[in-house]
């Protein structure tokens, strides 16, 4: 979620709306975590390795953190074991990132990141993907989106690949990929001053004030509440969202992966956790 130039909390969409990351943690056990920014653009990341539901602390952040800029994850483990090190989001060079799909050949990834697989603390492919994104980007002289590009053409190109969707945040910005058509990837541009009122799947009526009053743009896996304005991305399609909410969207992978997966491709344990979230 970005709020642009104006601190937000989160809170509808982490608890409250019909279909929150707590709601949806009860299908992705495995995870939780939420990164943000202070005041001054530094990055903070908290995350352990169970789910949102029964976790107190992400309940406490998701009414108390406040910030431009939020990454919010729960995790269904497709690589590497239930471990807080696994677990998104990811933090490198003062970036966040959180990742749905599955890469496979990682000992090639590995090889092809040489001294820079340092970054990597545990044992994902999100992870090792996000160390690519990170080198091709100081390649690029801190250009974030050019780095991007370059790190998700090599994985389309060389390695076997079921999706790449990821978000990367920064203090002052958002990008976001969808690719390819395998998994939806959803965008809400949300003006200021809309009335914010669902019903649960309880019935109840919740508000943000946040989402009332401030004008949001949230992206999500799944649509997480009934508003009209949510928007799929396409296939091969990178969004940037600036600090000032203007949203930008170009076409960097316009081709198929070289090496697609399918699911029924796709070890037992990877099947079951992207199974949830095949496009309708």
């Amino acid at each position: 979620m970005s709020a642009g130039s104006q601190p937000a909390r989160a809170t509808f969409w982490l608890l409250d709306a019909p279909d929150s990351l707590s709601v949806q943690s009860h299908r992705e056990p495995d995870g939780t975590g939420l990164g943000w920014f202070d005041e001054r653009g530094d990055p903070h990341v908290s995350k352990q390795a169970h789910a949102a539901y029964e976790d107190r602390r992400f309940a406490r952040e998701a009414c108390e953190v406040v910030s431009r800029t939020l990454v919010a994850h729960v995790r269904f483990a497709s690589t590497g074991a239930l471990e807080r090190d696994n677990t998104h989001p990811f933090e490198q060079r003062g970036r966040l990132f959180a990742h749905n799909g599955v890469i496979e050949d990682l000992p090639g990834l590995e090889a092809h990141l040489g001294p820079d697989y340092r970054l990597v603390k545990g044992d994902t492919d999100s992870e090792r993907f996000f160390a690519l994104i990170t080198r091709e980007i100081d390649r690029c002289e801190g250009d974030v989106a050019a780095g991007i590009q370059a790190a998700c053409r090599w994985v389309a190109e060389s390695l076997p690949l079921f999706a790449i969707n990821f978000v990367l945040a920064c203090s002052d910005g958002l990008w976001a990929l969808r690719y390819p058509h395998t998994h939806p990837l959803y965008v809400l541009e949300r003006p200021a001053g809309e009335p914010l009122a669902h019903s649960s799947s309880l019935g109840t009526s919740v508000r943000s004030d946040d989402a009332v009053t401030l004008p949001l743009v949230v992206l999500a896996s799944e649509r997480m509440d009934a508003d009209p304005g949510w928007r799929m991305l396409g296939s091969g399609e990178l969004l940037h969202v600036s600090e000032t909410l203007h949203t930008t969207r170009r076409s960097i992978l316009p081709g198929p992966p070289a090496q697609p997966l399918t699911l029924a491709q796709l070890g037992t344990k990877a099947q079951a956790s992207q199974a949830q979230v095949v496009e309708p």
